[in-house]
Formats: structure tokens, sequence, C-alpha cells
């Protein structure tokens, strides 16, 4: 190896090592109590009706006497939707097809973890309706998936002032209709201050990947979102009108859009407790409703709470909806859209297995770029034939690496082999497999669906559980389907270099095809299992694909054409390629380079 490659991968290690001794480790969570499941809430009848000697007066702005606390069921196909009288306010939506990592019951959002406020503005100054109590005419109910149902609450205010609150539910999906409106007259300059405040309950395994991607989306121009940070709390806030935001869980969205009146003067916050182990982070969302439009009757809006799943938020009608789900950098992101996730929705119609959902995935990609992996091994293999001339010109000016260089193009030049040509399967290949490094993260599909001895493969396979925590990413266990990855990306290392003949330079770039793979496996140990079992495949195939190729390639053959090349390329009968031109065209500037230096030590001398 050659020593500054020796010394770059020495400081590569001590930059690892150093990060983890002087970077801060984070103190163990200090276990909290858990959401108590209210289990009496099963039935869809259920209400809480308290003795009367402890039902709260009403707010001194209010024209209603005494209003007991109650509330109401509203229960779905998809969705279980409890609404309180006390602010006419959602007090707890269950997801009914999902569950938490642990199997217990999905809330986005749980009562005690959930706070809506809205300050209201009236000429006798600001009311707080969240502290008021509603009265509704809506009863309990089991709703048909093709049935809905209208949730009305109304308030009276001073001076015969009422507010009205107006909740539609369907039988099927997870939008729920809002509107707000009021008779009162004057103030439509102000603005109703609406506040949302929602503990991020832990629903997936690992907590501190989940507050590495929990945020807060907005939509104003463009997307835009709160900055994720799995220790510090972070804010924000725009002037620019709001047109939808979402408090978004790793797979999971609860936000509000606005149909036709943006949310004004906006405020962001996440706020994170290390210590806390149950509660990822508690999202605020402070926005400003145009007065103006409540009293027109045109505050209207919907809640989105569901599964952040792209066929769901892609039929939202909100502009741009569907970039709650992450597809990846800009040019990244219409090979998900356009090619991958089709093509993965395609296959769950005929695989229900997920784990030989990704390995058709992996067949049908390198099926359709089988030809340019032929080219990239008829490339090697004419590559591999020049060897032994290669390494004639490098032993014939062992010191002189332009020298080197020149005649190493002279050669190509001479037999017509490009040896780029062998890089663009590669550069055809990154794309993909970027795009899949940004998708399966994000894709709600392989949440909780098993494979083998992973039974979760939306995040890592836990084949080994550690007594301790490796540093460099690895954690407390071993992921099986991320060793199998480096283990295949090792050994398609090491098929690549037979055929592939060393090339000159200040890096060993088959010794570093060894390396790189390790470091992988420490980077992508806590990844999906999912995204760790795709690579691992997809090197197998690749391997496989090359040893088929090889079977039909005969080497006499291409050793012919290269000797016929020479001859046609030396008779000028064969017609110049463009990289032979760029080639020929980089050799004469190296000779007239060469020429122009010799001269100038030439007249240094002479002077």
């Amino acid at each position: 190896m050659d020593k500054n490659f020796i010394i770059g991968l020495v400081l590569i290690m001590l930059m690892l090592i150093g990060y983890q001794i002087l970077v801060p480790k984070p103190e163990e969570p200090t276990p909290v109590a858990q959401v108590k499941q209210d289990t009496s809430r099963a039935s869809v009848s259920s209400s809480i009706a308290p003795d009367s000697t402890q039902l709260p007066s009403q707010s001194s702005d209010s024209a209603v006497a005494q209003v007991a606390p109650k509330e109401l069921v509203i229960e779905t196909k998809d969705t279980r939707v409890v609404f309180t009288n006390k602010g006419g306010v959602m007090k707890e939506v269950m997801l009914k097809n999902y569950k938490t990592y642990d199997q217990k019951p999905l809330y986005l959002i749980a009562e005690n973890h959930n706070n809506f406020r809205i300050n209201f503005p009236t000429p006798t100054g600001d009311v707080k309706l969240t502290d008021l109590f509603f009265s509704t005419d809506a009863e309990n109910q089991v709703l048909g998936e093709k049935d809905s149902v209208i949730v009305t609450y109304k308030v009276n205010l001073k001076n015969n002032q009422t507010v009205e609150q107006t909740y539609v539910v369907r039988g099927t999906g997870y939008v729920i209709d809002y509107g707000i409106k009021s008779n009162g007259l004057g103030l439509g300059d102000k603005s109703v201050e609406f506040d949302w405040s929602n503990d991020l309950l832990q629903l997936e395994n690992d907590m501190k990947k989940n507050r590495e991607v929990v945020t807060i989306n907005y939509y104003t121009d463009d997307l835009q979102s709160l900055a994720t940070s799995p220790t510090a709390n972070e804010e924000a806030k725009t002037a620019d009108p709001v047109k939808w935001f979402t408090i978004k869980h790793k797979y999971f969205l609860a936000g509000l859009i606005a149909e036709k009146h943006p949310f004004g003067n906006v405020t962001l916050r996440a706020d994170v407790n290390p210590n806390d182990s149950t509660i990822v982070k508690t999202m605020h969302v402070s926005a400003g409703i145009p007065m103006s439009a409540i009293q027109k009757g045109e505050a209207n809006y919907q809640f989105f709470l569901g599964p952040n799943d792209y066929h769901l938020v892609d039929k939202v009608k909100a502009e741009n909806f569907d970039q709650n789900v992450y597809l990846g950098y800009a040019f990244l992101k219409p090979i998900n859209k356009f090619f991958l996730v089709p093509l993965f929705n395609f296959l769950e119609k005929f695989v229900s297995n997920y784990g030989l959902l990704i390995v058709l995935l992996v067949l049908f990609v390198k099926t359709l770029l089988t030809p340019l992996t032929y080219k990239s091994y008829i490339s090697m293999a004419k590559m591999k034939l020049l060897a032994p001339e290669l390494e004639q010109i490098r032993s014939q000016n062992p010191d002189d690496m332009a020298k080197q260089q020149q005649d190493q193009m002279k050669l190509y030049q001479q037999v017509g082999v490009s040896p780029l040509s062998g890089c663009i399967p590669v550069l055809a290949t990154m794309p993909i497999l970027f795009s899949l490094f940004f998708l399966f993260p994000n894709l709600i599909e392989l949440r909780q669906q098993s494979f083998l001895w992973a039974s979760d493969l939306s995040t890592y396979d836990s084949f080994i559980k550690l007594p301790f925590t490796v540093p460099f990413g690895v954690g407390n266990h071993i992921s099986l389907f991320t060793v199998l990855m480096t283990a295949s990306s090792i050994g398609y290392a090491y098929y690549n270099n037979q055929v592939t003949p060393t090339q000159p330079g200040p890096v060993n770039m088959k010794m570093l095809g060894y390396i790189m793979p390790l470091m992988f496996m420490f980077v992508l140990n806590s990844f999906p299992a999912g995204l760790t079992f795709y690579y691992f495949v997809s090197n197998v195939v690749t391997i496989a694909q090359q040893l088929l190729i090889k079977r039909f390639v005969n080497e006499d053959k291409i050793r012919n054409i290269l000797e016929e090349n020479r001859k046609k390329n030396a008779n000028g009968e064969k017609k110049q390629t463009k990289f032979q031109k760029y080639l020929e065209k980089s050799l004469q500037a190296a000779e007239e380079a060469k020429k122009k230096q010799a001269d100038l030590e030439k007249r240094s001398k002479k002077k």
C-alpha cells in the first residue's frame, strides 16, 4: 500500500476515535410513566358523565350557565375520533389499522398529550374558546365506509355573539374537515390565535433515530421544515402565509390544511428532553386565522391525521402535500417518484411478502441495466488483456507519471479502447442506489413487515443483542443483513479485482474496494433492514450476472478485435471515435507542453 494512502487511513481512524472521545455522550434516559390506555373507552357508546356537583362553571364571557363535560365518539373504518365539548375540540385520534412498535394502540392525538388553544378576539377582550363548554346535538356513531357525519359545536358569548365549530368525519380515510365561524361584527382586521401542542409519543423502536427525523413541515411557496436535532430545542417563525403544516412523525402525520385563507404569523417550535423515554419531542405550532374569514363563514380547513403514505398524501387536495414523503435530493426525486415508487406499488399487487418484493425489485432493476453491465464487462475484459502492455509502460518510466499516462493514452488510441466505458454501468446504478437510500427509510409499506429473522423491515434487524454500546454508529446490536451486505460487497470487490488491472496512482483502488464496505458496515448497522437487504441481494445478483456474462465472452475473439483495431489505426483505415479524437488532442497538447518546457529549460541554461 502506498505510504500516503496508509497515512490517510490512519488520520481518518484518529478523527473517528477523537469524535467518540471528545463529543459528550447524552445522559441515559430516565423512564417516564407510560401513557395510560383507558380500556373502558373500547366501546363506541362510551362517554363521561361526571357527577353534577362537579360540573365546572362557564366563563364569565359566556351567556351559557353550566354545561356537563361530555365526550363524543365517532368511529370509522380507519380511525376512532373522540371529541370533547370543552373547547369543542378533538381529544383523541386513534388509527385502527396501525400499532406502535410494541403493539399498543397508536394515537396521533392522545389524552393528556395534546392541547388545542383558541384565543378568540371580541369587542370586550380575548376569549379562550378552549376553556368554554360548547353544546352539540351529535351522538356517538359508528360510520359505514360510505357514510359521513357533521359534528357542530356551538357556544354563546356576550352581546349575542356565537361561535360555531364544525367537523365533517367520513367513513374512510384520514381527512377531517374543520370550520369555524361567528356572527360577530367588526374586528375583521384581527386574527384568531390557534395554538396546537402535541407530544410525539414513541411509535417506533429506536428513540434516537426518531428524534433525528421528527419535524414540522410547513408550506408557503415551497416546502420548509423545522430544523431537526436529537438533543436541542428548535424554533422558527415566518411572516409568509402558510398554506398547510404537518407535525411529522417518522411514518405518520398530524396536520392542518387551509382551503382558502392561509395561516398568518406562524411560529413553530420543537422541545426535546433527552431524559424522557416516552415522548420523542413536543411540537408547538401557533398560527393566525383571519377574523374576517371567520365572520364570512370562509374559515374552512382540513385536518390530516394518518399515515405518511405516498398513496394517501398524494391524493390530499393541498398544494404539494405529497412532499411530506421525503424522496431524496432534487436530482434523485424524479427517480423515486416516477420510477421506483410506481414499480414498488406495481409489485405490491402481486407479492404480499415484502422481502420477496425487494428481491423482485432488484431483479427488475438489474435486468434493465443488463446491456450496460455487459458493456462494462467487455471493457474490463479488454483492459485485462492490455494489462501486460500497461505494466510494461509503467516499468519503462517508473518515475515519470506524465510519460506513463501519455504512453497509456497512445495504447488506448491504437487498440480503440475507452477505459471510461467500464464506469458507465456504475454511474447508471449509483443514482438508483442513492434514491433507494432515501426511499426505504420513508416507506411506510415496510413498517412492521417481517422477513426471515427481521421482524420489521423499516428498522434494523437486531440479530445479535450486545451488552454494551459499540461506537462509530454501530450501537448495541449487530444487524445480520448489514453483515451480509458487507460480506457480499467484499466478495464483489474481490471478483472485480481479478478482472481489473491495477491502476497507478496515490490510492490503491483495489484495497479501497475492501475497506469501503467495512466502513459502511458501521454506518448502515442501524439503517432499515429492507435497505441493507436490497444492497445484499443487489451485490449477489451483480456477481451472478457477471459470471453468466463471462461464460458467453470469448477472450481470444476480443484479443483479435484489439489487434485488428491496432492495424486499422496504424494504416489509417479505422474511423476515429470521439474518445480517440479526444485522446489525440490530449496527446498533441501534452507533446506541445513538453516541447515548450524543454525550450524554457534550454533558454534558462544558456542564460
